[in-house]
């Protein structure tokens, strides 16, 4: 009865932690699944498992499920519950518990599981063993998908308490679909048309923030209204004449104290990447306003300065229009940024802005950024294209580092379509287990890029870096921050069945890149971190010289 009401409220995929509790629903999964009624896939991880219908939520914009026995096997699945609650992405999970006479009797596996995600999860029920399942199982999808009043999409947590006989009897089977439908639309990276901006509006120096999600509505607002867009890689709003690329490096440019200064900020989706962006939101004297035509779940009401906007129109008021030079003075800077930031990338060996770059602009298809660096690294060196080439996604819900293989995995098997993922070694070895596929199960198109550099680099950029320069701690900087490992990526690959190619050089990855994609691989590229901070450095030397000579100061 649970199965077939997800059937009938548009669940399609569902993603499998094999056990014994949660029997009576894989077998009756395992129905559908021959049936061509719903995709199932198995993992015997329930952290990827977790993470791998996140992914397949993500690509299809759709509920996906998650099925675990009871236990700590519930536990693990509170990293993707977390990351969907902030992301609000509808991540059902099904958890399998004992019945009501067993709880509290010290019962093997046997927790409370019931509310167990707290306020991570929209909605929560507890269905008794026996019970009809239908209207806990509708109100959950209902709350997922963001059908409830002024509530944004998100998690939600079915607990079914079974119990023995686990195994179908003979006379069982799957009834007909049965439960509200529900559908959302897939988002693809189109690009929108608007008309342009009323001559009527005031000119005003503003520019066009697009954080996290903003989507392609941002890019169309920039362009009609004449104002400089500056997007975050995962937006899939960065593309467009308007976009400039290392925007992050140029912000100072057009402080306070310049000739040009930022008047008005305009933001569309959550900003997570930059400190010279939230420096800029942070300013009192530079009103800034948010699109938020629906409810969303990464910050709470009256928590942010920015003045929340639900309608277009209201924010064209807010924007105004761009004046010619001031759209001009931004794009003349951007382009300058971006040539004197390619001359340093061209002239240094393979470093985390050298790939970030080449894995931007030669991926089609989809791209997954993982956190930290990789991200980060495209959003300072990945120039903008005049049309969008991938759909982006990352977890920035919460920016963890954990179950990024899996979630581009089920990125890859729910967009059917080639998939590359960017991510940094510890971050692939936080989730290696990601790679794990049973015999008979999908294998997808992903191609893995990993930026090997033997540890954390972030952590070298940040203070820590300046604090491991001094010297005053010895070695504890890079052992408790860099983390170094000597980890064989050629080895861990071969044990799970992956194939691998090792790469020292921008040439050999975009060679690598170019290649045809067959199931999964993995690109490791070797380098180094230790002149990271170094080579930043020069980075902003060149682009602040660079701008100077554009803008003539």
């Amino acid at each position: 009865m649970a199965v077939a009401a997800l059937i009938g409220s548009g669940v399609r995929y569902v993603v499998v932690a094999p056990g014994s509790r949660s029997a009576p629903m894989a077998y009756a999964l395992a129905e559908a699944d021959a049936a061509g009624r719903v995709e199932l896939l198995v993992r015997i991880d329930e952290r990827d498992a977790g993470f791998t219908a996140l992914g397949l939520a993500l690509a299809t914009g759709a509920p996906a499920a998650v099925l675990t026995t009871s236990g700590t096997a519930v536990g693990n699945l509170l990293p993707a519950v977390m990351e969907a609650n902030h992301a609000a992405v509808p991540l059902v999970v099904l958890s399998a518990d004992r019945p009501e006479e067993l709880r509290g009797t010290g019962a093997n596996q046997t927790t409370v599981q019931p509310d167990l995600f707290g306020e991570h999860v929209r909605f929560a029920a507890d269905v008794p063993a026996g019970d009809n399942p239908l209207r806990a199982v509708e109100t959950a999808l209902s709350a997922a998908t963001g059908a409830f009043e002024d509530i944004p999409p998100g998690p939600v947590q079915l607990n079914l308490a079974f119990r023995d006989p686990l195994v179908p009897a003979a006379r069982d089977g799957l009834g007909e679909a049965s439960g509200r439908r529900i559908h959302q639309a897939a988002r693809h990276p189109l690009a929108l048309d608007f008309p342009a901006a009323s001559p009527a509006l005031p000119e005003r120096r503003t520019v066009v923030l697009a954080g996290h999600d903003a989507g392609p509505v941002a890019e169309a607002f920039a362009r009609a209204h004449g104002l400089p867009l500056l997007a975050e890689p995962s937006s899939n709003a960065r593309f467009g004449p308007n976009a400039v690329g290392p925007y992050r490096l140029l912000l100072e440019h057009f402080g306070p104290e310049s000739g040009q200064p930022i008047e008005r900020v305009v933001l569309f989706g959550r900003p997570t990447l930059s400190r010279p962006v939230s420096a800029l939101l942070a300013r009192a004297d530079v009103p800034s306003a948010l699109y938020q035509p629906v409810p969303v779940a990464w910050y709470e009401p009256g928590r942010r300065t920015e003045l929340p906007l639900e309608t277009l129109a209201d924010l064209a008021d807010f924007a105004g229009r761009g004046s010619p030079a001031w759209l001009d003075a931004w794009l003349l800077a951007g382009a300058a940024a971006q040539h004197a930031l390619d001359l340093v990338l061209a002239g240094s060996a393979a470093s985390g802005p050298a790939v970030g770059a080449l894995v931007w602009g030669q991926t089609r298809g989809q791209l997954v950024l993982g956190s930290s660096n990789g991200i980060r690294d495209v959003d300072l060196a990945g120039a903008p294209p005049q049309e969008p080439q991938a759909t982006v996604f990352a977890n920035r819900g919460l920016a963890g580092i954990d179950g990024t293989l899996a979630t581009a995995t089920g990125i890859a098997v729910g967009g059917r379509q080639e998939t590359t993922v960017l991510l940094g070694d510890v971050t692939f070895l936080h989730d290696a287990g990601g790679l794990l596929l049973g015999a008979g199960e999908a294998v997808p198109a992903l191609r893995i890029v990993v930026l090997n550099d033997a540890g954390g680099a972030i952590f070298g950029l940040l203070e820590h870096g300046a604090v491991e320069q001094l010297g005053r701690y010895g070695t504890a900087v890079e052992r408790l921050f860099g983390t170094p490992h000597t980890v064989d990526f050629a080895a861990l690959a071969a044990a799970y069945g992956v194939s691998h190619r090792a790469v020292s050089t921008t040439a050999e990855l975009a060679a690598a890149l170019a290649e045809p994609l067959e199931g999964r691989s993995i690109i490791e590229v070797r380098t180094g971190r230790h002149g990271l901070r170094e080579l930043h450095g020069r980075i902003r030397d060149a682009v602040s010289a660079a701008v100077a000579g554009v803008l003539g100061r």
